[in-house]
């Protein structure tokens, strides 16, 4: 008997609500009603298992976002088989380095190849488009366990070394219904897609939550900031959520079509995958757009995020909510011990929304997990006395300065507030009088030129001395994942 079956919203909603209509492919035109989708997902088993794919087989994709990527991941689910989305940003030797990891039996790309292992063939993401239109669907597939892997995702490596994260079809069950409470996802839901399916948010957060209550995804190959403004402000489209990392969100505002006023239907725009100020939000607010920030890793999906209501976003702005109904979460000190409301603490995740392993390391789970399975962010934050949470920074990026510790948020998010920085990355670095001091690595906005001694007083009057960088050096741009994060480790190699 089965603990937990395998959801499958699609085809649920094919007989609930045949005729609604379920996905699109904006860069194509092509629509599909629930009946369609649930079809071609049936006609890509019938391709897949032709190919030799069976339950455990390894599938990844190299390719740009698009409808048929989602109905490659849900046929593979049908199957039982294991989903493997490759970040097409990456070098073709990293890339070689991941599937020889995975083994997939097949590669689906629109891509350049790199060196495939062996018993690895590929298809053309054309071709396997084609495959499915030509195809009669398959007998309806025996269900499977919901514990089982059926994606694997890699981390997007801020420390340099990604490991495959095992997600099962709980945890993306969790993550939609985590995201539809906190999100206020309803059937008539329009999800605009265009964060990077090899990413979780790209391809669980914006594609679960409104395919479960049977809405509706709006798949563009890709972000550009002039052309999600303009799907933003039509009206035909009726988009209603839509998920970015802030580094988008800052680029939808510096776009020259940038016309909030016109985005009539969107209920917030949602950010994640990178600290996003307080400054930022409130200029958001200040533009009539509920900017609703959230918290979530590869590892847990969305776990944390911010009410709809514009007064608590104004009231917490640099909070990141409170857990979703399907988890839980604690802050503890270094022995583990929770600690008092205001104190920082590192933030331990249990819940279903909680991968199981990762990919081929056993070893990673005695170092990610608590002995009674609760997952180590590694991620060190402080609760209010209204439950609410705020991400202090990192574990690992915090310093220690004079014997006190400095967390590099705290000192970026008051940088930004100064009109002349656009972007900043905040790293400790040795000094022989204070152990460990700040340098801030700063992208100045646009014909500004910032001066080192109006940066440091305009950081002292918002945070404590100890915390002002004793360094400040202007870059043209950040290091970041696909992801958005800041890649620091690269910041401290060059210096």
């Amino acid at each position: 008997m089965l603990d937990f079956i395998s959801p499958d919203p699609v085809a649920l909603h094919a007989r609930l609500r045949p005729e609604a209509l379920a996905a699109v492919d904006l860069a194509t035109g092509r629509r599909w009603r629930y009946r369609d989708l649930d079809r071609d997902v049936q006609r890509a088993v019938a391709v897949l298992t032709r190919d030799g794919v069976t339950r455990g087989d390894r599938v990844a994709a190299l390719a740009r976002n698009s409808v048929h990527q989602v109905v490659l991941q849900q046929a593979l689910m049908r199957i039982g088989a294991i989903f493997v989305p490759l970040n097409w940003r990456l070098s073709l030797p990293e890339l070689a380095r991941l599937l020889l990891d995975c083994t997939p039996r097949l590669l689906v790309a629109d891509q350049t190849l790199p060196e495939l292992p062996p018993g690895c063939r590929a298809m053309p993401m054309a071709a396997f488009t084609a495959a499915v239109d030509a195809a009669d669907p398959a007998p309806p597939c025996l269900p499977h366990s919901g514990m089982d892997c059926c994606i694997i995702l890699y981390t997007s490596g801020t420390s340099g070394t990604p490991k495959g994260a095992m997600l099962t079809p709980q945890f993306l069950l969790a993550t939609a219904v985590n995201f539809n409470v906190l999100g206020e996802v309803d059937t008539g839901a329009v999800f605009l897609c265009d964060s990077p399916m090899f990413h979780v948010i790209g391809i669980v957060t914006q594609i679960w939550p409104p395919l479960l209550r049977g809405g509706r995804i709006l798949v563009s190959p890709g972000f550009d900031a002039l052309r999600t403004n303009d799907w933003l402000g039509d009206a035909s489209l009726g988009i209603t959520h839509y998920f970015c990392v802030p580094q988008m969100a800052e680029a939808l505002r510096d776009a020259p079509n940038f016309a909030p006023q016109g985005w009539t239907s969107l209920k917030a725009l949602f950010t994640g995958g990178a600290p996003n100020p307080p400054a930022h939000i409130r200029w958001w607010l200040d533009h009539d757009v509920r900017m609703v920030d959230g918290y979530g890793m590869t590892e847990t999906g969305t776990t944390l995020g911010m009410p709809l209501n514009p007064d608590l976003i104004r009231e917490k702005a640099g909070s990141v909510g409170l857990a979703g109904p399907l988890t839980a979460v604690r802050l503890v000190d270094e022995e583990d011990r929770d600690v008092p409301d205001g104190t920082p603490g590192e933030i331990l995740i249990f819940g279903l929304n909680v991968i199981p392993d990762y990919w081929g390391r056993p070893e990673e789970r005695g170092r990610a997990f608590t002995a009674d399975g609760w997952i180590r962010t590694g991620d060190i934050g402080i609760r209010d006395p209204d439950g609410f949470i705020s991400i202090a920074d990192r574990k690992k990026d915090m310093f220690i300065s004079g014997g006190e510790n400095v967390y590099p948020v705290e000192v970026e998010a008051a940088l930004v507030e100064h009109p002349a920085v656009r972007e900043v990355a905040v790293i400790g670095i040795p000094d022989e009088r204070w152990g460990e001091v700040g340098c801030a690595f700063i992208v100045a906005t646009a014909g500004s030129a910032p001066d080192h001694d109006d940066l440091t007083a305009h950081c002292q009057r918002l945070i404590a001395r100890y915390k002002v960088p004793k360094l400040f050096r202007i870059v043209d741009k950040l290091p970041r994942t696909g992801s958005g994060k800041v890649m620091k480790h690269l910041l401290k190699q060059a210096l």
